[in-house]
């Protein structure tokens, strides 16, 4: 397991410089963003810094803010999977974060992904760092990056694939391991979880989660392997598969399957103690796969669109597995727990403030 990276006194005394009495605004534009949020916001309010968090108005990200007591203020819907509407959806919300932020004298903005945060930062000169962990999200990260004063990033994405969309040295900065290996530094995960979704100990657990098939990236790209992957382990007696989907018109469609194995949640739940205490996480996305990687359970990625750096380390590390074959799949009960990775979250929060010297 890597070692958590000792906090000097003297870095913690500038990192208390940085926030104290600063107000910064923390933009959520997807479910995955208030994972990523939650302790840095912890971070700065015990630093002193008052932070005031805005989101779109996703329901599975909605839910988590409210699961993980994050209030915020609901600014804009989801685009859907067009370009055209989510460049309508910007046209709308953009004009609305600027409305909001103004005269509210923020030193400082934070984003994971969000473009629309950035470009509204910059209007506004408020100094900005947006961070990200999958590359080709292009059209997003080519308007973000620019926009940005700080872009923050793991160490495993290429350099000139990040030149590419705009961020170089000195605006780009870079982090050690996976952004979850941060986040779930604290997490201890809850045993009654599987319980609680009706998981019957005796059989093989296995969390999946669906294809984002209205992310841009997705598109022109066909998953044949995941229908496959769901008929197998929905019909298999020795197993339960919990479904994870990322909207309700997924929702509908697995219910619509039928399948005995599958079991569908109803709303947003504890993810990440069910991964923890998972024999095996498939997941056709990367913050899932992620997660399961640092908390050290058996993965297999479904991802069909172009692969990013950081799952390509992870393929390199032996910690992550590309599936092409259902019936390759080796279902088996873990017999201990992995070995997890934690790191220190103020490591990352010190890069995202760096935007305010």
């Amino acid at each position: 397991m890597m070692p958590t990276a000792p906090r000097s006194a003297g870095r913690e005394a500038q990192s208390s410089l940085y926030t104290r009495s600063v107000r910064v605004w923390i933009d959520i534009t997807a479910p995955a963003h208030v994972l990523v949020f939650r302790p840095l916001i912890a971070l700065l309010r015990q630093r002193g810094a008052d932070v005031r968090v805005t989101s779109r108005r996703y329901k599975q990200a909605v839910e988590l803010l409210s699961l993980h007591g994050v209030d915020a203020d609901l600014l804009g819907e989801h685009g859907g999977g067009s370009l055209g509407g989510k460049l309508n959806a910007m046209a709308t919300r953009l004009p609305a974060l600027v409305r909001w932020a103004r005269g509210r004298g923020f030193d400082l903005a934070l984003a994971h992904g969000s473009h629309e945060l950035a470009l509204a930062a910059r209007w506004l000169g408020i100094p900005c760092t947006t961070t990200f962990d999958y590359e080709f999200a292009t059209v997003q990260h080519w308007l973000g990056c620019r926009a940005a004063t700080r872009v923050v990033v793991p160490e495993s994405i290429p350099g000139e694939r990040l030149a590419r969309i705009g961020a170089r040295p000195p605006k780009l900065l870079r982090y050690p391991g996976l952004k979850e290996e941060y986040y779930l530094a604290d997490f201890e995960p809850d045993a009654g979880v599987p319980q609680q979704l009706g998981v019957d100990a005796g059989r093989i657990l296995v969390t999946v989660r669906t294809p984002a098939d209205f992310a841009l990236y997705h598109h022109q790209v066909e998953n044949t392997v995941f229908p496959r992957l769901l008929d197998g382990l929905g019909c298999n007696p020795a197993v339960l598969a919990v479904v994870l989907p990322r909207n309700d018109a997924q929702r509908e469609a697995l219910r619509r399957r039928a399948l005995p194995s599958l079991i569908v949640p109803g709303t947003a739940i504890d993810a990440q103690s069910l991964i923890a205490l998972s024999d095996l996480v498939i997941s056709a996305g990367g913050t899932m796969n992620r997660e399961a990687a640092a908390l050290g359970v058996p993965v297999y990625t479904t991802f069909a669109g172009r692969m990013g750096g950081v799952d390509e380390w992870l393929i390199r590390e032996g910690r992550l597995r590309t599936l092409t074959d259902p019936s390759s799949i080796v279902l088996v009960k873990r017999k201990s727990q992995g070995e997890r990775v934690r790191r220190d979250p103020a490591l990352l929060l010190d890069l995202l403030l760096s935007a305010l010297t």
